[in-house]
């Protein structure tokens, strides 16, 4: 029987399209999420340390990311009825770093037969031919990829970044701007670069409201209400 090939999906390519079961029934992925950000992760496995620590992170941040036109989709390979009791385990016996209680309310695929993590390029066979990844896929309104994390499976994702380039993508798309080293909403802003010599000079010699270290480096004020009313819903 010929084995089957995937190719790694990449930044700027449509997401791959899947139906799936998970803890909140069928889904068909990217389509019932169109106009909406998605954030696709996966995670190596139910019931192990790590996994809950992030879960119950990214199930107490839910509401930042429902308020920034996000919806959160994770996936591991194991099964729907393993999900739920690890789910329910959660809720009812783990406590860590003050949360407890926490409910997770967002699908969770069951991907036993691996399709949808080697679909995704979750499966790193170096890391593990058994387990998924510790994989994160940005996926805009239009459902297209923009972006891609990969982590190992000893090392839990800090998921304060994840909100920080959520929000930078869609800040970037709405003010048509680059964003430097560790930017945060309010700091400075990259101007594109300039296209011709002319533009080049002139930005050199403005007197606008743009700090110039030289021709091809300038960046303007972006002030932090501006961009959070425009990325988060009120």
């Amino acid at each position: 029987m010929e084995e089957k090939t995937y190719s790694m999906p990449r930044i700027g390519e449509k997401a791959p399209e899947f139906k799936a079961v998970t803890t909140q029934g069928e889904i068909n992925f990217p389509a019932d999420y169109k106009g909406n950000w998605v954030i696709l992760f996966s995670h190596p496995a139910d019931f192990t340390p790590v996994c809950t620590s992030e879960f119950m992170t990214f199930a107490t941040m839910e509401k930042r990311f429902n308020e920034a036109n996000c919806k959160l989709v994770g996936l591991s390979v194991d099964g729907l009825y393993s999900h739920i009791a690890w789910l329910r385990t959660i809720k009812e016996k783990i406590e860590y770093k003050g949360m407890k209680n926490v409910e997770v309310n967002f699908p969770l695929i069951e991907d036993i037969t691996m399709e949808v993590a080697n679909l995704y390029g979750m499966m790193q066979p170096g890391e593990s031919s058994t387990k998924a990844v510790r994989a994160v896929f940005f996926i805009d309104p239009k459902g297209i990829i923009r972006t891609i994390l990969y982590y190992p499976l000893s090392l839990g994702r800090n998921f304060e970044e994840i909100y920080r380039a959520l929000i930078g993508l869609q800040t970037a798309d709405e003010f048509s701007v680059a964003l430097p080293a560790d930017w945060q909403p309010g700091d400075d802003v990259i101007v594109p670069t300039a296209g011709s010599c002319g533009v080049a000079k002139q930005r050199m010699e403005s007197k606008e409201e743009m700090t110039c270290y030289d021709w091809f480096f300038c960046t303007k004020k972006l002030d932090k209400d501006t961009v959070l009313k425009k990325v988060l819903k009120k």
